[in-house]
């Protein structure tokens, strides 16, 4: 049985779906507003990769990991992914990353929610020791949103991964740890408020 167990998680802003191929199309859709696959520091997929991005999502959610699918309560649309991976279910730590939203639910209440109800689950319900966060160097917009949620930065992984343009990515690495999460609960709480 895997450490994490497939669940989808509720708030009152968003619902977070086990991902499936059922979600491909509301996913086209949700990356066309805002084409953050443009973005050469970004992994975001282009419509037309969609339904590779979400099977190999899949795929990999089976080594342990959850894909999710956000949808936004108010609009019942999909708006979004996010997703444990790279799960250490011996130490009992996970990377939360290949998080992309559309950009109508960009500074909404929607990335705030969809991270309380991760850290909530993989903390207060799994009891993880450690979530990772990993982000290119130069996306300062990443960065300062994963600082916001009370992570510290732990490192720079220097010439970590070759980029689909072909550029050499440096990723830092962020963190919080379970003495931390209480403080950050608060905090992303607050920011619901």
């Amino acid at each position: 049985m895997s450490w994490l167990s497939t669940t989808s998680l509720e708030g009152d802003f968003v619902t977070l779906e086990p991902l499936s191929e059922e979600h491909v199309s509301g996913l086209k859709e949700a990356v066309l507003d805002g084409e953050s696959w443009q973005l050469w520091f970004a992994n975001v997929p282009n419509p037309e990769s969609m339904l590779q991005y979400v099977t190999e999502a899949i795929v990999d959610a089976r080594k342990g990991g959850i894909a999710f699918a956000v949808i936004c309560k108010v609009t019942n649309k999909i708006v979004g992914t996010t997703r444990f991976y790279n799960v250490d279910a011996k130490n009992r730590r996970a990377m939360l990353g290949y998080t992309w939203y559309c950009a109508a639910v960009r500074r909404t209440p929607v990335n705030t929610e969809c991270k309380l109800l991760l850290l909530k689950f993989i903390f207060e319900q799994c009891a993880a020791n450690a979530v990772e966060f990993r982000t290119h160097f130069s996306n300062q917009a990443s960065r300062k949103a994963i600082e916001r949620l009370g992570a510290k930065q732990d490192g720079i992984i220097r010439s970590h991964q070759i980029m689909k343009d072909g550029s050499i990515r440096d990723t830092v690495m962020y963190s919080i740890i379970s003495s931390e999460w209480p403080s950050v609960k608060n905090q992303l709480l607050s920011k619901l408020g």
